[in-house]
């Protein structure tokens, strides 16, 4: 199997074309600016206490995810820069409410928290439907990944404007919400302007691609589990080098930028690099990196006060290249899977699958922790073994590996260069 080639052109257009291109970059910006400190706005702002302002966000969450199944059939109805546009625009939503929120009101609070996580989890789904619409192959493998660094990229730099600017107190948090609200109308209108849509094939029936949505049990069940790599950074290894290893919490900011930086520079290219083995092989192998990670921060904890925080913080970058292999992996199989007319539905089941286990991730982790790095490393590596020998084990049903999607459509854009190839 022959690796594809990273042409910058070639990849912006199949991630959507520079004008969406702009907008995801104009979401990500607004993103890091306010996503990060939802928290802090509402404990500093807002004057509600820590347990009800994360009970609300969680709570936000959960509910949140209960669009997913709405989101998958529009998609399957062919909508595709209109659901991400939508995405955008709820949290233009939640930005008002959050905005518009008196001082203790927790209630408030929590509806602009579901807003803002509904947004938060319909947007993969949908990025990813149009990207399959557009992208074609292992060419589809790279547009994905080069969404994603470019999402960390601008994410990253708002996250980074925004702390230079907490010095301002709560205004300045205010000041940065609206931000926010006006970059996701801006994200908005940018994407909708696209105007790209699919039209399943008439005939894919004819062709044998007109089956039901594939189960992927193993795949999703194991995804839950995978996702928790993605909370490592910032939710599991802050607790370790702070509670156990009373460590100083630069270590931990360290840690979380060159976990960006890495994701930033390596996703599209170790993408690539993958491309030559197949696609659920890559995320199996993806669980094997990750299980070896948890088991090496399991061996760098154990070296106590002195020598733990470097140790943890040289063996993060393992983990770091784990979640690199899963991102570039999973997403795009489940594309393969998924006939044309139910891609929605199965994206939509994955991404659900994805926040069950971000919404989860952080109770198990901090369950975990005081029980020691036995505990929480080692439960961690093992759930995660066992999840990536499910997903090389799991086999697919007669009909299920397409990889025809793309062609399956037939592609109606505005004149931007946006053009089935």
């Amino acid at each position: 199997m022959t690796t594809t080639k990273i042409r910058p052109r070639a990849l912006v257009r199949a991630c959507g074309g520079p004008r969406y291109a702009v907008a995801l970059t104009v979401d990500a910006l607004g993103t890091g600016l306010l996503r990060p400190f939802l928290l802090l706005y509402g404990v500093t702002v807002l004057r509600l206490s820590a347990p009800a302002t994360g009970i609300a966000m969680t709570v936000g969450v959960v509910v949140g995810l209960g669009c997913m199944p709405a989101v998958g059939r529009w998609l399957d109805r062919g909508a595709r820069s209109t659901v991400v546009a939508a995405s955008m625009l709820v949290r233009v939503v939640g930005v008002a409410l959050l905005l518009a929120t008196p001082a203790g009101d927790v209630w408030m609070f929590g509806t602009a928290a579901l807003f803002l996580s509904t947004g938060n989890q319909a947007w993969p789904a949908a990025h990813a439907a149009l990207v399959a619409t557009i992208a074609h192959g292992r060419e589809r493998d790279t547009a994905l990944a080069g969404g994603r660094a470019l999402r960390n990229a601008g994410m990253g730099a708002g996250a980074l404007l925004a702390t230079a600017c907490l010095a301002g107190g709560t205004g300045a948090l205010q000041a940065l919400a609206a931000v926010t609200g006006l970059a996701y109308l801006t994200a908005a209108v940018l994407a909708w302007s696209v105007h790209l849509r699919a039209h399943p094939d008439a005939t894919s029936a004819e062709d044998g691609d007109a089956g039901p949505a594939p189960r992927m049990r193993a795949l999703l069940a194991a995804n839950v589990f995978y996702a928790f790599c993605l909370n490592v950074p910032e939710i599991a290894l802050p607790l370790v080098l702070v509670t156990q290893l009373h460590a100083s919490p630069v270590w931990s900011a360290a840690i979380f930028v060159a976990n960006t930086v890495l994701v930033v520079a390596l996703q599209v290219p170790v993408t690539v690099l993958m491309s030559r083995f197949s696609r659920r092989t890559v995320l199996a192998l993806a669980g094997v990196v990750l299980a070896a990670s948890y088991l090496g921060l399991l061996a760098a904890t154990s070296l106590g006060h002195g020598w733990g925080a470097p140790a943890v913080a040289t063996v993060s970058v393992v983990c770091t290249l784990g979640e690199i292999i899963y991102a570039g992996s999973a997403t795009a199989l489940v594309t393969v899977l998924a006939p044309a007319h139910v891609l929605g539905r199965t994206l939509a089941r994955f991404e659900l699958s994805t926040g069950l286990g971000l919404a989860v991730s952080p109770a198990v982790i901090t369950a975990l922790a005081p029980h020691g790095p036995a505990a929480l490393w080692g439960t961690l590596a093992s759930a995660t073994l066992l999840s990536a020998g499910a997903v090389a084990a799991e086999r697919d049903r007669p009909g299920e590996a397409r990889s025809r999607t793309a062609e399956q459509c037939r592609v109606r854009t505005a004149p931007h260069g946006l053009t089935q190839e």
